[in-house]
């Protein structure tokens, strides 16, 4: 049994209700966490709140610096345990989960780097003033943590969040959450203080919601759906609380016929069944210049069919889904796109020794997808990949821009004037040329346009919105 963590204890909830944590590589029930109540987000804001008046306030940036330095250090003593968690938890294949816990890790050691750089300004006023600014934390943070990647958002949200001053009250996923608890056990270990990190398990609907609508938060990051992330915004928004929303994608992977395939090949594989295609930033949908469309295709398709997909621990080319609901989810977008006539280039292969019980979907590829179909406009969350053609830059810059989101987008040409005109015309929150994700990037600002979101995250720039800015002008004479 899982208990919540709050003040560098655990707790039970007031509820006394529990939630089964299953394993989706066979389906079955392996643990429970906590069910927690409006009153639990309570206690752990209320504790927050004591350790940022009473202790954190009070540290200076080296200091935090210097114990954010200790954590990145016992999570990477810790990587093994921490991505068997994660593993079991979430269905990762061993080498996803340990890039996650290796992930993590670095998100603490750059952002305890960070803590002593976040600066003001001095500003030239008219004569007789000194004015400069500031910056300052919001003071308690709420985080919504999503389920497919519990350490690595953990890392970059609340990381972020710490660095810049503030204390944490974290409501992982429903789904995946254990992984968090140990970190917060071990924060707790290299000497943070009780409430500087807070987590509470349970419902969104429930916990997530209270955390939204609660007084004492001061501002919410939230990684999720366009759906929920509507209403994180709307419950801040009633009492003018600011808010970080990262909310998914439809990324499109723009191939021209100048590109160097051999490069295109692994990196849009990869971009689509990494994490069995259930990430934000997943490269979905594949748009390649007609000369080189057939080609490519075939090239793929062979790659497709060698996949192959199994329980996390045999370490595969996919893991399992989630959960039963988003494995039904993905069954109803191939249904409908079967009905539509959408043909199937290639599928992979679950193997043999995959429980029928658990969550499997063997990566897709499909042809021709109509830019209207829901295949080319909705996230499917899983490892499916809709690939269309296009007849010049114009139409490419259509086809990339046709979807309410724009979060990330891939740009493969070796033309040096093009690459520029195309990260230029796409509208996305990050664009990659020749190559895709950058291997993580910790360093590099993280978050959308339209639907997908606003607000950023990762990098120094993060630390701008988990901050406000204060003016300070001095009249002397």
């Amino acid at each position: 049994m899982q208990h919540h963590y709050i003040a560098n204890a655990a707790v039970r909830s007031s509820g006394e209700r529990t939630i089964p944590v299953i394993d989706p590589s066979d389906g079955q029930t392996y643990d429970a966490i906590q069910r927690g109540t409006a009153e639990d987000i309570d206690a752990a804001v209320k504790a927050a709140r004591h350790c940022f008046e009473g202790v954190w306030s009070k540290l200076s940036a080296a200091e935090r610096g210097r114990l954010m330095m200790r954590l990145s250090l016992k999570i990477g003593d810790h990587a093994d345990e921490l991505a068997a968690i994660e593993q079991r938890d979430c269905g990762k294949p061993t080498k996803q989960a340990k890039a996650d816990a290796t992930a993590l890790a670095r998100y603490f050691e750059f952002y305890a780097g960070a803590c002593d750089k976040l600066h003001g300004e001095t500003l030239p006023y008219q004569d007789g003033y000194s004015v400069f600014t500031w910056r300052e934390p919001h003071g308690v943070t709420g985080h919504v943590i999503p389920w497919n990647y519990p350490m690595q958002i953990f890392g970059r949200s609340v990381g972020g969040a710490l660095a810049a001053g503030n204390v944490c009250v974290v409501k992982p996923s429903e789904d995946a959450c254990l992984s968090l608890i140990r970190v917060a056990q071990l924060a707790a270990e290299v000497g943070f203080p009780a409430g500087a990190i807070n987590i509470v398990t349970g419902f969104g609907h429930e916990v997530g919601d209270a955390l939204a609508r609660h007084p004492g938060v001061d501002h919410i990051s939230f990684t999720g759906s366009p759906k929920v992330g509507t209403l994180i915004q709307q419950a801040a928004a009633e009492r003018h609380c600011p808010v970080t929303l990262e909310l998914g994608g439809k990324s499109p992977q723009i191939v021209f016929a100048d590109a160097d395939v051999d490069a295109v090949l692994p990196v849009v594989i990869n971009a689509i069944v990494q994490n069995a295609g259930q990430t934000c930033s997943a490269g979905s949908r594949l748009l390649v210049e007609e000369s080189l469309y057939e080609p490519l295709l075939e090239r793929l398709g062979v790659a497709f069919a060698n996949l192959r997909v199994g329980p996390a621990a045999m370490d595969l080319d996919v893991g399992p889904l989630i959960r039963a609901t988003q494995q039904q989810r993905v069954w109803d977008f191939l249904s409908d796109a079967q009905h539509a006539g959408i043909p199937v280039v290639a599928q992979g292969e679950v193997v043999d020794e995959a429980p029928e019980s658990g969550y499997y979907q063997a990566p897709t590829l499909l042809r021709d997808v109509p830019v209207s179909h829901r295949l080319a406009q909705e996230e499917v969350f899983g490892p499916v990949l809709a690939a269309m053609s296009f007849k010049n830059e114009d139409h490419a810059v259509e086809l990339a821009n046709a979807t309410q989101f724009g979060l990330v987008a891939g740009i493969w040409t070796r033309d040096g004037g093009r690459m520029l005109r195309m990260a230029k015309r796409v509208r996305s929150g990050q664009v990659f040329i020749n190559n895709y994700g950058a291997g993580g990037g910790v360093e590099l600002p993280f978050g959308g346009v339209k639907s997908s979101g606003h607000g950023r995250e990762k990098g120094f720039e993060a630390l701008h919105g988990f901050t406000t800015l204060k003016t300070v002008a001095i009249r002397h004479g």
